[in-house]
């Protein structure tokens, strides 16, 4: 590893630890390299039902339920990502919910999608994302790279190297997969 990658190996992991934590059950990892075969999936709802086990010990303020995503993803780059997040359906209810409003809005432009997407699978500095087909000018193109970041899908680091934050990839695909959820 040459000593660019690793010092924005460095900056990531240093942003990851500096990251506060937030919500009632989230936790992000990410290693790098191979971590061998992938686990079967099991069927039938058993990450719900541990959900559900945690909620009824948690007494009268989970009655109401709650909502949890998880993910394990190995990316094209070699990192890999864990991370969950559980949240009770009375704080995401009684929440104000404009706040949010920016970080949905970010992902809601073509071309920022595709930023996400050409971050994730490895193109990471600004001159490369400034030279792929269909993105507009490179002011456009910073532009959506200004919004990204602002809205906390993207990281930058002083060398205009781009990543999605390690907090941010399981989510992100979670989004994703919403869209095309049944």
């Amino acid at each position: 590893m040459g000593l660019e990658e690793r010092v924005t190996d460095l900056e990531r992991r240093l942003a990851e630890l500096e990251r506060p934590e937030g919500g009632s059950g989230e936790g992000a990892s990410s290693e790098q390299g191979d971590a061998g075969p992938e686990p079967p999936v099991r069927e039938g709802f058993w990450a719900l039902e541990g959900f559900k086990e945690q909620l009824a010990q948690a007494g009268s303020d989970a009655r109401e339920g709650g909502v949890l995503f998880t993910g394990a993803v190995g990316l094209p780059t070699g990192e890999r990502y864990e991370w969950q997040y559980g949240e009770l359906t009375d704080r995401l209810i009684q929440a104000d919910w404009s706040d949010r409003a920016d970080a949905f809005a970010a992902l809601g432009h073509p071309v920022r999608l595709r930023l996400l997407r050409e971050i994730l699978t490895g193109r990471r500095t600004a001159a490369e994302l400034t030279d792929l087909d269909g993105l507009g000018t490179t002011g456009q193109t910073y532009h959506h790279l200004r919004q990204l970041t602002a809205a906390g899908w993207l990281h930058s680091t002083a060398r205009g190297r781009y990543e999605v934050p390690p907090s941010r990839v399981v989510p992100l695909l979670v989004a994703l997969t919403l869209t095309t959820a049944p």
